[in-house]
């Protein structure tokens, strides 16, 4: 899958892909949205002020790769706090800052997962065969972050703790049942790197 995007004249990218890689986006997209969750809308009552008040989580995903996804806002690897009260200041902090951002941040990631599910299926729609995705600029920016989001998730069930450290992935032999995930998550960082290029002024 040798795939990657080109920039569009007037702003956007394009991209040409067979129906293998069409399939392959579709679905590790649609795995995000299910792993992401319902948005606060589907589950909110009919008043539409509440939806402004609606305070999320103040605790992290118990799943490693949602933790991934939505890391707390302090701490975290690297910044090891110096004494347990330290421990207990950014733990704290983390919370309401969660409270008052998870939901928003989840909805942005669902939102572009959708983008990219929508453009795939546009695609598909016009052509058996596959073809030339072509993106806007709002479009890309959303396929740029969904493409992220992919792949953390892919690098956490990896347990891919250094993103530049990936040499050990290339030399997995190919009866490893985690080749595929890794096949994967390698051609997507290619992808991602060629759209974040076409979006640079």
């Amino acid at each position: 899958m040798s795939g990657h995007f080109e920039s569009l004249p007037g702003g956007g990218a394009a991209v040409a892909l067979d129906n293998v890689e069409i399939s392959i986006i579709r679905s590790l997209a649609v795995q995000l949205l299910e792993l992401i969750g319902p948005g606060p809308a589907e589950n909110a009552p009919d008043d539409p002020l509440a939806e402004l008040f609606n305070e999320g989580p103040s605790e992290p995903p118990s799943d490693p790769v949602l933790r991934r996804l939505l890391p707390d806002a302090y701490g975290g690897p690297g910044g090891e706090p110096a004494s347990p009260e330290e421990a207990e200041e950014q733990h704290a902090h983390s919370a309401e800052f969660r409270r008052f951002t998870e939901n928003d941040l989840r909805a942005r990631k669902r939102e572009n997962a959708l983008a990219v599910i929508r453009s795939l299926d546009a695609l598909t729609s016009a052509s058996e065969e596959g073809g030339v995705l072509k993106l806007s600029q709002q479009e890309s920016e959303q396929w740029l972050g969904a493409l992220n989001d992919l792949r953390l998730a892919i690098g956490s069930r990896l347990e891919v703790v250094d993103e530049d450290d990936t040499d050990h992935l290339y030399r997995l032999p190919d009866e490893d049942p985690r080749k595929p995930m890794v096949m994967a998550y390698l051609w997507l960082g290619g992808l991602q790197e060629t759209l974040v290029t076409t979006l640079m002024p």
